[in-house]
């Protein structure tokens, strides 16, 4: 399961939509059992509207605060600008950790789309979003 407030699922659209025309990113700091504590954003260092790529400054400060407040960097989200919130072939083959919650934000339609995935050995799979 994955639990989101929605304060939280308004962070993570807000940056998507910021980085326009690029996809937007970030991480998502939590407990185990997949609730968000909360949301990091991210400049995207691919600088593209097709791929993302989380800073690496972004990422080290996530594990070390994670570590510090007994947390786990559990997932990563990020933006699609104009196809479906589902993992692209690109997506999963980046997907560095079986654990973690894979969550997109689709910017092709008002109101935005926002959905979790867990990518395992390459199989997809949607989990619910409890806000």
């Amino acid at each position: 399961m994955f639990t989101l407030r929605s304060d939280q699922r308004d962070a993570i659209v807000a940056t998507c939509i910021r980085a326009l025309p690029n996809e937007g990113c970030g991480l998502l700091l939590g407990r185990p059992d997949g609730t968000v504590t909360e949301v990091l954003a991210s400049p995207n260092v691919a600088d593209s509207a097709k791929l993302y790529e989380v800073d690496s400054r972004v990422l080290l400060r996530a594990y070390r605060r994670s570590e510090e407040e007994g947390l786990s960097v559990i997932g990563v989200f990020h933006s699609h600008t104009h196809s479906a919130a589902y993992p692209s072939p690109t997506d999963v083959a980046q997907a560095p950790d079986p654990t973690w919650h894979y969550v997109l934000v689709s910017l092709r339609d008002v109101p935005t789309s926002i959905r979790s995935f867990h990518v395992i050995d390459g199989e997809i799979d949607e989990e619910e979003i409890c806000l």
